[in-house]
């Protein structure tokens, strides 16, 4: 008898491969309608997420925010693409540095968190102009998310650049995206363009296949006109709200598959000069536990909120223009500074009750340090600054125009005409038509006369002799994130009167701050036209050395009015101590060199200096000290409801 031929290697292995090779390619994320669940490579899944948005944190802080949230017992993290933070002009786009997005994607596979996408185009977030890019209003008559084809040549082009860099990260394809929402809680926009939704759809399936999981997000409110036939259709809604009511709805526009909470509101966010927003922790904790015994999926908005940074900040409209605060911080679970909060312990241990929590304490908090006070000198005003501020000069123009017409996105431009004819009396200076958009600090000569702001009544009269200067510095104070279908331009949107003359041939200076700012030490004001008690917009600045390793602090300008900060040539965001709620901007550590090593923190204060120009910085945030309330006066007669914002 022959003897038996030994098996090969192969044969012996095949088996083993026959085995690998389906689970390699098992990667997926699907709803199984059946069981009104999630599948997850075939077993069943259901996500306990979280938003944290990378575009307000900075990089260096990444992996420490999504650790935190992966302890908490998280499983997938939530985060939007904001468009304009990536295409600052068309066919020009930035994926470097804090921008990275796929670094962040990166981050989150190293926390052992998936990933739920939300590119847009619109995403509101309270950010500006809810990440649509400014320049989409050069063509002032564009109708923003709509099938207007200026609109989606714009979207068209982007999506074409930014969803191929994404699809490897898509979880079939060996990534950590299981799904990805397209629009934003568009049956909140009043626009309810079908065709526009139904564009988007057909382009997210053409650049990233038939695999990948795609979801539509709204408010019970927004269903009707915000889901679309072949999208999973999910809710979004806070612990105050009906839970049974608004599942129940959900369940006519999506009778079978698992019940998704896209946004379960943690906090909210903040206006100028109304009170910080909370959200308890019993009402918070009480609702998770309710939707997670119903086998819901929930996403929690957010988990770690952050800072708008520089001039990112987004707005509302609710009866009168509210713009946001710099602070993000949304009484979320974890702190601005990246600190656990009782109410993530509180959470935590709702989700340890239906899902395994790992093991190991939480990073304690982040050192703090104080400093200060912390004496600033005056550096000039910013009249004297402007041949650095605009060394393009000026454009001129008959009537005042706008921001998006002279590429101005950020910050400030400043208007300047002469007093065509003497004016002996105190003289009313008004713009019609609601035209200051948003705030504007009115010189003549460089005397700071008062402010104009968009929606309120100010009473501002001036005097002057024929010839003389009138400033006029525009603050764009954010555009619209959400509550309006109107594009927000910014600027001088009429020209203004002076009693009953139209104010005519107007020099228009685009003002570069931050690149002043960053750079113009040891430059000097050409001219030095310094007042005994400063006023309106004017520059201070010092230098300090931080002694140890330091720590996160929170600036406090106690005494200052309005303004922006920069530290170490970093855009800190808008103070404005005057109006609150938020008294101190959020410091990381990073931004700060230690050790002795100089530091520079330069103010730019718009309205009114204190007697004693100091700052401190402090080891715990103020964000709940809302001044002089009586400020506001709505133009229309009768006060709107104030809304809830969608995000």
């Amino acid at each position: 008898m022959a003897p038996k031929k030994p098996l090969c290697l192969p044969f012996l292995l095949l088996p083993l491969l026959t085995l690998l090779l389906p689970q390699a390619d098992a990667r997926s994320f699907v709803v199984d309608r059946d069981h009104n669940r999630f599948l997850l490579d075939g077993a069943p899944f259901r996500y306990v997420s979280g938003s944290l948005h990378y575009f307000r944190v900075p990089r260096v802080l990444w992996a420490d925010r999504l650790l935190k949230m992966r302890m908490s017992g998280l499983n997938v993290v939530q985060f939007y693409v904001p468009w304009n933070y990536h295409e600052p002009e068309p066919g020009v786009y930035n994926f470097n540095g804090s921008r990275d997005l796929f670094a962040f994607l990166k981050e989150a596979t190293l926390a052992n968190l998936l990933v739920i996408l939300r590119p847009g185009p619109y995403i509101c977030a309270e950010w500006e102009m809810g990440g649509l890019p400014a320049w989409l209003l050069r063509k002032p008559k564009i109708h923003l998310r709509t099938s207007d084809p200026d609109f989606l040549a714009a979207v068209d082009s982007w999506f074409k650049v930014l969803l191929p860099r994404i699809y490897p990260w898509l979880y079939h394809n060996g990534g950590n995206i299981i799904s990805i929402q397209v629009e934003n809680e568009y049956g909140s926009y009043r626009a309810c363009d079908v065709s526009y939704m139904r564009h988007l759809a057909g382009l997210f399936r053409a650049l990233l296949g038939d695999r990948i999981l795609l979801f539509t997000t709204d408010g019970p409110e927004g269903l009707k006109c915000g889901s679309l036939q072949g999208l999973y259709t999910t809710v979004d809604f806070g612990p105050a709200d009906n839970m049974t009511k608004i599942f129940g709805l959900l369940r006519k526009y999506e009778p079978r598959g698992p019940l998704v909470n896209s946004e379960y509101y943690t906090g909210w966010l903040d206006y100028w000069g109304q009170n910080h927003s909370t959200r308890s922790i019993p009402a918070v904790t009480k609702g998770l536990e309710k939707m997670l015994k119903l086998g819901a999926s929930v996403n929690m908005y957010m988990f770690h909120g952050g800072t708008n940074f520089g001039y990112w900040n987004g707005a509302d409209e609710k009866g009168r223009f509210l713009p946001i605060t710099t602070s993000y911080d949304y009484d979320a679970p974890i702190s601005e500074a990246g600190d656990p909060t009782p109410k993530l312990f509180a959470i935590r241990n709702v989700i340890s009750k239906f899902q395994e929590v790992p093991l190991g304490p939480l990073p304690p908090p982040s050192p703090k340090m104080t400093l200060g006070p912390l004496n600033l000198h005056l550096d000039g005003n910013l009249l004297d600054f402007l041949d650095f501020l605009c060394p393009q000069g000026p454009i001129h123009s008959v009537l005042p125009v706008t921001f998006e017409a002279v590429n101005q996105v950020h910050g400030y431009m400043l208007y300047r005409t002469y007093l065509p004819h003497t004016v002996s009396e105190p003289t009313q200076l008004w713009v019609p038509n609601n035209g200051v958009h948003d705030r504007a600090y009115v010189m003549v000569d460089g005397v700071f006369q008062g402010v104009l702001e968009r929606n309120m009544k100010h009473n501002l009269f001036l005097m002057g002799k024929i010839g003389a200067t009138l400033d006029v510095l525009l603050e764009n104070m954010g555009r619209l994130s959400f509550g309006s279908n109107s594009s927000d331009f910014k600027g001088l949107l009429q020209p203004p009167i002076l009693g009953q003359t139209i104010l005519t041939q107007w020099l228009m200076f685009p003002l570069k701050v931050d690149n002043l700012v960053k750079g113009w030490f040891p430059i000097q004001p050409l001219k030095h036209s310094h007042p005994q008690t400063p006023s309106g917009p004017t520059f201070y600045s010092t230098t300090f050395p931080i002694l140890n390793s330091g720590g996160d602090t929170f600036l406090f300008l106690p005494g200052w009015t309005k303004g922006q900060v920069w530290i170490n040539g970093f855009n800190l965001g808008r103070y404005w101590t005057k109006r609150g709620p938020q008294q101190t901007l959020y410091v990381p550590r990073p931004l700060l060199f230690p050790r002795g090593a100089h530091n520079r923190i330069t103010l730019l204060e718009l309205e009114n200096v204190p007697p004693q120009p100091q700052i401190q910085f402090l080891d715990r945030p103020i964000l709940n000290s809302t001044k002089h309330r009586t400020y506001v006066y709505s133009l229309s007669s009768a006060s709107e409801p104030m809304e809830l914002s969608g995000h």
